[in-house]
């Protein structure tokens, strides 16, 4: 069932969880606009400040290292203090990395802003899908929980449009103080927001988490109800020593290295550094950053059509034909920028090479690992667990966009982009070989099944991990 079925059929009062899944998708928002801004602020930095490609990779790369930080911190604060708390803190943190980013003098304070925003992103990219599959009912959660996704999205596109309306000028200062107007945005949307109902019942308010749960679901909610306080029954006392537990380590190894092969296919590096990308094929700035945009646009379209495909066809199917793709247009990445002199022809060909390389992304490990590693891991530290993997993907975020201008210049784009082909080969070989279906399975059901697997997941296939796919 695909999202747009769900809310045909869904009653009235159901409908409120779609509204508050938006709101929470609303931290992609802060993550996609970072994410964009900066490829096309990078261009007019330069011009100001005469960066090397080492300190233009580390302004780039300040906001990873902060959201790495964020997200090792926002795991446990979405632990320890709620759900609902901790996207309002993103926000305020948000808007004062923009302010600080808008009127640095320098390049030590750029950095500082770029620190400070990363924090709110590291908080932002650990919540936001947390809160949204806590929420969400299990038949429709693949879809609103990617809603966070196609936030991310919109927040890139956006950026590229704030991009191009301030490059004639070059005005990078209002790049990047445009971040505080999603901040805004962000901090009034949390306020009509409930808590999530598994955080309220694990911190003893069974009422509380009743009567969300009433709003977010058609019919009786006893039964899900149970489920949950049975989990938190069998999980109390329990620590983030347990993550390694035999019966743990499966999601453990498939949450932390999805998390790492999402970034090390190259995806950020192309975000941000497009406009860069693009520039290096012939194009002036203001048309490279126009080519992004239409970049970005295809990104949030693709997304869409994943979003109606991921309750529909499931996870793994979407991952496999999404890294399977990767790998071939990087191949073919690397061989147009390989070919010399093709000028004005070498530009349109990159585009499009790009164009079908983010739309493979945007239906594979783009929505479906943040969907993922919300949902496979037990209450108790769920929060935690998925921070640990929101912090792998930032840090190898941060290795990627730290290099990237560096590999360019010392092995080229060709090299670099068949590097990133080479890892999209080995994320659909891991795909296929461990990672496991969710979709159509309450989140209590899915840690049922890893702890019964456990004994027998050894014996599985190497095609075929323990399933927890449908009913």
């Amino acid at each position: 069932m695909g999202l747009t079925d769900s809310i045909e059929t869904l009653g009235g009062e159901s409908r409120f969880v779609y509204v508050v899944a938006a709101m929470a998708a609303l931290n992609g928002l802060l993550f996609g606009f970072d994410t964009g801004i900066i490829s096309g602020a990078i261009l007019f930095i330069n011009d100001t400040f005469s960066l090397s490609p080492l300190v233009e990779g580390i302004v780039v790369s300040g906001a990873m290292a902060g959201a790495a930080a964020g997200a090792m911190l926002g795991g446990r604060l979405a632990d320890r203090i709620g759900r609902r708390k901790l996207i309002l803190l993103s926000a305020v943190v948000f808007f004062a990395g923009s302010f600080l980013m808008a009127v640095a003098p320098n390049v030590p304070v750029l950095v500082a802003g770029r620190l400070v925003d990363g924090v709110a992103i590291g908080f932002a990219s650990v919540v936001g899908p947390l809160y949204i599959s806590e929420i969400a009912p299990p038949k429709i959660r693949g879809g609103l929980t990617s809603l966070h996704q196609l936030m991310v999205t919109i927040g890139i596109l956006s950026s590229y449009f704030v991009n191009y309306a301030f490059a004639d000028g070059g005005a990078w200062r209002w790049m990047l103080g445009a971040g505080m107007v999603p901040a805004v945005v962000l901090a009034v949307g949390v306020l009509k927001m409930p808590e999530s109902p598994r955080w309220l019942f694990s911190h003893g308010r069974p009422d509380d988490a009743r009567r969300v749960l009433e709003r977010t679901r058609e019919g009786s909610v006893d039964d899900e109800l149970a489920e949950i306080e049975e989990t938190v029954e069998r999980e109390s006392g329990t620590s983030l020593r347990d993550l390694l537990a035999p019966w743990l380590r499966p999601a453990l190894v498939v949450g932390v290295g999805l998390a790492v092969l999402q970034q090390i296919t190259g995806i950020n590096a192309v975000m941000y550094y497009a406009p860069t990308i693009l520039e290096s094929t012939g194009f002036g700035s203001t048309a490279s950053i126009l080519a992004t945009v239409g970049i970005g646009a295809v990104n949030v379209a693709i997304t869409v059509v994943a979003i109606s495909l991921v309750d529909r066809v499931g996870r793994r199917p979407l991952l496999l034909v999404g890294t399977g793709g990767m790998t071939v247009t990087l191949a073919g990445l690397g061989v147009i920028f390989y070919l010399p002199g093709l000028s004005g022809v070498l530009g349109i060909a990159a585009t499009v090479c790009l164009m079908l390389y983010i739309s493979f992304f945007a239906v594979g490990l783009g929505p479906v690992f943040w969907l993922l590693i919300s949902e496979i891991y037990p209450l108790s530290v769920r929060g935690s667990a998925e921070g640990l993997a929101t912090v792998a993907n930032w840090a190898a975020n941060l290795a990627v966009s730290l290099s990237f201008p560096i590999l360019t210049a010392s092995v080229g784009p060709s090299a670099t982009f068949w590097l990133f082909g080479v890892f999209s080969a080995v994320a659909l070989v891991f795909t296929y070989s461990l990672v496991p279906e969710t979709k159509g399975r309450t989140l209590e059901a899915i840690e049922a099944d890893l702890r019964e697997n456990v004994a027998g997941s050894t014996g599985s296939t190497p095609h075929q991990p323990p399933d927890v796919g449908d009913d």
